[in-house]
């Protein structure tokens, strides 16, 4: 079984030794991690602290990509704020309502259930099993939640599409008022230009 699971730590520092732990062995006889990320919670945002990446999407050690970076670009942009009201708009007909409930708890819990400063180990991992990888947390002050993964990567691409909608909105909203305000001063420099017309001929027809 595909999922991304996401272990939220009540210690900080308890969240980095177990990103580091996982990193070790990331391949084992039970499971194997594709992609993680340990986020802190900050104000409405993300901050990614540390990541890993298995190099299946990239040619580095880096987190680009994939459903955990395209999540945490969704979590970390504009509409992260916005995911705890909008998932059930995201998520389409064509999940149904069991999938889409658990697609929802994952994004409410990263986006809402973290408060300020908290921080949350995010993997995309294959399990034969749920105990190797529960084995290996459960020795930290920590809650453990799975999510199956095809059902989150789904709403992260219609997310993504949602974003650039939102932003393309925004562009034309913008580009609509930046229009009116131009329109609002050049009618205020044609009144001035005006005015100075008739102050002028005023002058000249008394002289």
């Amino acid at each position: 079984m595909q999922n991304i699971i996401t272990a939220i730590f009540k210690v900080e520092s308890e969240g980095y030794q177990a990103i580091t732990t996982l990193r070790q062995l990331p391949v084992t006889d039970n499971s194997a991690i594709l992609q993680m990320a340990l986020v802190k919670k900050i104000g409405t945002g993300l901050s990614i602290c540390d990541s890993f990446d298995s190099g299946a999407h990239t040619t580095d050690d880096t987190l680009h990509g994939g459903v955990i970076g395209g999540l945490l670009g969704i979590l970390g942009g504009p509409i992260g704020v916005l995911l705890s009201g909008s998932t059930g708009a995201l998520i389409g007909s064509a999940i149904d309502a069991k999938d889409a409930k658990n697609s929802a708890s994952l994004i409410e819990t990263v986006a809402d259930k973290l408060q300020d400063g908290d921080v949350a180990l995010i993997a995309l991992a294959e399990e034969a099993t749920e105990s190797d990888l529960d084995r290996k947390l459960s020795k930290f002050d920590v809650e453990i939640l799975r999510y199956d993964a095809a059902v989150i990567a789904e709403e992260v691409e219609e997310a993504e599409k949602l974003q650039k909608e939102m932003e393309r909105q925004a562009r034309a909203q913008l580009r609509a008022t930046k229009k009116e305000e131009r329109k609002k001063a050049v009618e205020e420099k044609r009144a001035k230009i005006s005015a100075d017309f008739e102050t002028f001929k005023a002058k000249f027809k008394k002289a």
